[in-house]
């Protein structure tokens, strides 16, 4: 089951929130992806906090990912397979 989307905010706290809530409104349709979320806001939040801070510019973050699980019968599914992938960059300041 996999994901990809991007989110811009005005800043690295920001973007960091704005990835925890939409990786959340993804959960809910794939809620397999409940199982990888702290691993996937750990590397969001590890990359945005890679870039400097520029209050004059906004951050984009765009990440994607995927999983695959075996799910034998009357276990919990494990994954045989995972992704995980982020960029995050300044962009010029969305219009106020």
């Amino acid at each position: 089951m996999s994901y990809s989307f991007s989110v811009t905010a005005a800043d690295k706290a920001a973007a960091k929130a704005a990835v925890a809530a939409k990786f959340d409104e993804m959960v809910a349709s794939q809620p397999i992806h409940a199982r990888d979320r702290a691993a996937v806001l750990a590397n969001a939040n590890a990359v945005i906090d890679l870039l400097a801070d520029d209050d004059t510019r906004d951050v984009r973050v765009s990440f994607n990912g995927y999983v695959s699980w075996t799910n034998p019968a009357g276990e919990e599914p494990a994954f045989n397979s995972v992704s995980i992938s982020c960029q995050a960059n300044h962009v010029a300041r969305a219009a106020q």
